[in-house]
């Protein structure tokens, strides 16, 4: 059982010596003239690169900027034209496909793609290779002495999202006050678990804004951080095991695939460690979450937010078995709304647009796009566009994106309340759920099912839907395909699947 320790996929470095690399990087960025509040861009899978990247980010006051490795060259490169930085940290083989769209006078620093990543990806040795002429980070940062000024204000991570519309949105945030910093440190621990010495897993890639936020707090507060470049479910279990894993971040399609194990493989493995699951990202499926419960325990804990807003709601196992489907209650000091189209206030139990606003976080807006920082906002409060309501007792509902609801016949319905029905039949592995074109309805519901099965059937699946939803939220059209598109966290980039449909069609979504 490794101590005081980095571990990914297998590799292990000390804590203490990722501290020093990132503090080495930190004086080579500032000999390139990176200060507070420039941005350090980072193309990177989960890697040491990653994480010392971003601590040498801390020490500067600069802002870490992730890109997501998924995106299309194109993608990639509009984020770095708006975003500037004046770096970018990349591994070799996504270095080789984005170089052409690098803007002049964006340093470049190459990371080796490791052979243990080549194995996990099926990439070929050349392309994992830094071509000649490249800085590579390791011996880049090897040519500085450690950086020892004291730390400047910190910069948040600066994510791009799409928000509810248009372009990606890069959130940047102003710099904590020391209130906002100990008020985010107290969510961290209220949220997550966060604790000295905990031992802690992070399921999903670190461009994500939660994922990447509790690495940060799992190394400046763990005896253990464990992380993969690709997740696999027996995998995690023996990693559970053997390194006694106390906390993890997880999201619900890694349940799902847990589940789906054989109950003989899943009984294998001693999990009696872990005290504290923090999941987000997606709805989570009510009969996943139950049988989940029912095997770790009741470890489980959810958090409803967003890049814009933070985490502002969480809900513990017990809450969750109380009023089930609920994502929970505002954290401490956070202010909720459910408003209509108008800005009003809806009753309890009806669907409305999210408003929030978490203390613990500072201040933001879109860089570059002030005008849509105004367009998020009613009376201080702010929407990442997601649609629910709350109950009597005050616990918060998801019902789904708001431009990912199907609107059939001017009836709103949620594809994420299908999907988790859908995936709950023993024949489908995975599903997504979305609206296409209809000449008479406006829109209809399609299913893209990624089956277990191969001999599943469209009637089977209706034949299971009966009974569990109302015939109006059933698929239409389904279409099964071997293999849906999704990032190594298992979120599926449904945008894929529903913009062909959506091609010339007089609306889109």
């Amino acid at each position: 059982m490794h101590q005081d320790a980095v571990l990914i996929d297998g590799e292990t470095r000390s804590i203490e010596g990722v501290r020093l690399r990132a503090r080495r990087a930190a004086a080579g960025f500032a000999a390139m003239g990176i200060g507070e509040g420039d941005a350090i861009g980072l193309l990177l899978r989960n890697d040491f690169a990653f994480l010392e990247a971003s601590l040498a980010a801390v020490h500067l006051g600069a802002y870490v900027l992730p890109l997501n490795w998924h995106l299309t060259a194109d993608e990639v490169g509009y984020i770095l034209r708006d975003a500037a930085p004046q770096v970018l940290v990349a591994h070799a083989d996504l270095l080789a496909e984005a170089r052409a769209v690098v803007p002049p006078g964006t340093a470049l620093l190459t990371v080796p793609t490791p052979p243990r990543m080549q194995a996990a990806f099926g990439l070929g040795d050349t392309i994992c290779a830094p071509p000649p002429g490249d800085v590579v980070w390791d011996g880049w940062c090897d040519g500085f002495v450690p950086w020892d000024a004291p730390p400047r204000p910190m910069r948040a991570t600066m994510i791009y999202t799409s928000g509810t519309t248009g372009r990606p949105k890069g959130v940047r945030r102003h710099p904590a006050t020391e209130a906002e910093a100990a008020a985010n440190r107290a969510l961290f621990a209220e949220v997550y678990g966060v604790r000295s010495g905990m031992r802690a897993y992070v399921g999903g890639p670190l461009y994500h804004a939660s994922p990447n936020a509790f690495a940060r707090f799992a190394i400046g507060s763990g005896s253990l951080l464990a992380t993969e470049a690709r997740f696999d479910a027996e995998r995690l279990l023996a990693l559970i095991e053997r390194e006694r894993i106390t906390h993890m971040v997880m999201v619900p399609t890694m349940f799902v695939r847990l589940l789906k194990l054989p109950e003989a493989v899943r009984q294998r493995y001693d999990v009696s460690s872990l005290e504290w699951v923090t999941h987000t990202g997606a709805p989570c499926p009510l009969e996943v979450k139950r049988a989940l419960i029912a095997w770790w325990g009741p470890v489980l804990h959810e958090t409803y937010g967003g890049t814009e807003v933070g985490a502002a709601v969480h809900c513990d196992s017990f809450d969750w078995l109380a009023h089930p489907g609920t994502v929970g209650r505002p954290v401490a000091g956070t202010l909720l709304r459910i408003l209509d189209e108008a800005g009003r206030d809806v009753p309890p139990g009806t669907p409305g647009e999210i408003y929030v606003r978490c203390p613990a976080y500072a201040d933001f807006t879109y860089h570059n796009m002030p005008e849509q920082r105004r367009e998020v906002e009613r009376d201080g409060l702010v929407t990442c566009g997601d649609i629910g309501y709350v109950d009597a007792a005050g616990f918060l509902y998801l019902c789904d994106r708001k431009r990912d609801m199907i609107i059939v016949g001017g009836v709103n319905t949620y594809p994420a309340e299908i999907e988790s029905v859908l995936v709950q039949h023993p024949a489908v592995r995975d599903c997504a759920v979305f609206g296409v074109p209809d000449p008479d309805f406006g829109e209809m519901v399609m299913a893209v099912v990624e089956p277990a099965d191969p001999d599943v059937t469209e009637d089977a699946l209706l034949a299971f839907l009966d009974g569990r939803l109302s015939r109006q939220k059933h698929p239409r059209r389904f279409r099964f395909q071997a293999q849906l598109p999704r990032e190594e966290s298992g979120k599926i980039f449904k945008r894929k699947l529903r913009d062909p449909f959506w091609q010339g069609a007089q609306r889109a979504i």
